[in-house]
């Protein structure tokens, strides 16, 4: 049923609304910046297998062009998919230059798409270059050789038989975790570095990461103490460019 509103009543929630319309529009962040350093912190340093001595107290990233050959050893079912994702990276990521090539002697990062049944020999003989070792962990896998100067060279595992969700997370993760974020944390339940969490595509969460990573004040080989020192600025920056 309408009711009679008195004239002078109306009057006010008409200038009410007008003088709320005039003030600024304001969005809340997604993600503190406190959160966004911690994320960056647990993923970019450390190492979810090990291995990395070191290396695992410093910054990885690639200091230029990453070169992407997609081996695809699945039936070329999927080669699509992987393109996609890979091409629209640089658009994603500031600071990140990245080109597909047809030949594998010109990349720095190799993506492997294979059925389970390679899985074993791929990681074993031609990822690690250890035919006689059992190491192939995880469902899927990403190896970063790293040093000082950068990441020297990539190679993401993907398996592609084993249902869309796992194809789709692996592919996010593997491919996003051979950029530098090797690690994961299973506190980060908005990210796909977290083996616990169910995300399965390139969140905010994870484009805030690797935005601050890629911003050109972080560089390759930093220590976590020289990173502390610009990271609050990295990360407010792009944490309003994201919104």
């Amino acid at each position: 049923m309408l009711h009679h509103v008195p004239a002078m009543r109306s009057t006010l929630a008409a200038l009410l609304l007008t003088a709320l319309a005039a003030l600024p529009a304001t969005r809340a962040h997604a993600y503190s910046d406190a959160e966004l350093i911690d994320g960056f912190t647990r993923t970019v340093f450390g190492s979810e297998y090990g291995g990395f001595g070191w290396q695992s107290s410093l910054v990885k990233k690639f200091d230029g062009t990453v070169y992407v050959y997609i081996d695809d050893r699945a039936g070329g079912v999927r080669t699509g998919e992987v393109r996609e994702f890979l091409r629209s990276l640089p658009r994603l990521i500031d600071g990140l230059s990245l080109e597909i090539v047809e030949d594998a002697e010109d990349a720095n990062y190799r993506v492997f798409i294979l059925d389970r049944v390679a899985y074993r020999t791929v990681v074993t003989e031609e990822v690690y270059g250890r035919p006689s070792s059992s190491f192939a962990p995880g469902r899927c896998l990403v190896r970063v050789a790293s040093n000082r100067n950068g990441i020297e060279r990539s190679d993401a595992v993907i398996v592609a038989d084993e249902g869309d969700f796992l194809f789709e997370r692996c592919m996010v993760e593997e491919i996003l975790q051979g950029l530098g974020p090797v690690n994961d944390d299973a506190s980060l339940g908005e990210s796909v570095f977290n083996d616990v969490s169910t995300q399965s595509t390139f969140t905010r969460f994870d484009r805030a990461i690797l935005n601050m990573l890629y911003h050109p004040a972080i560089r390759p080989g930093m220590t976590k103490a020289e990173v502390n020192r610009v990271l609050p600025g990295v990360a407010a920056e792009v944490n309003a460019r994201l919104d």
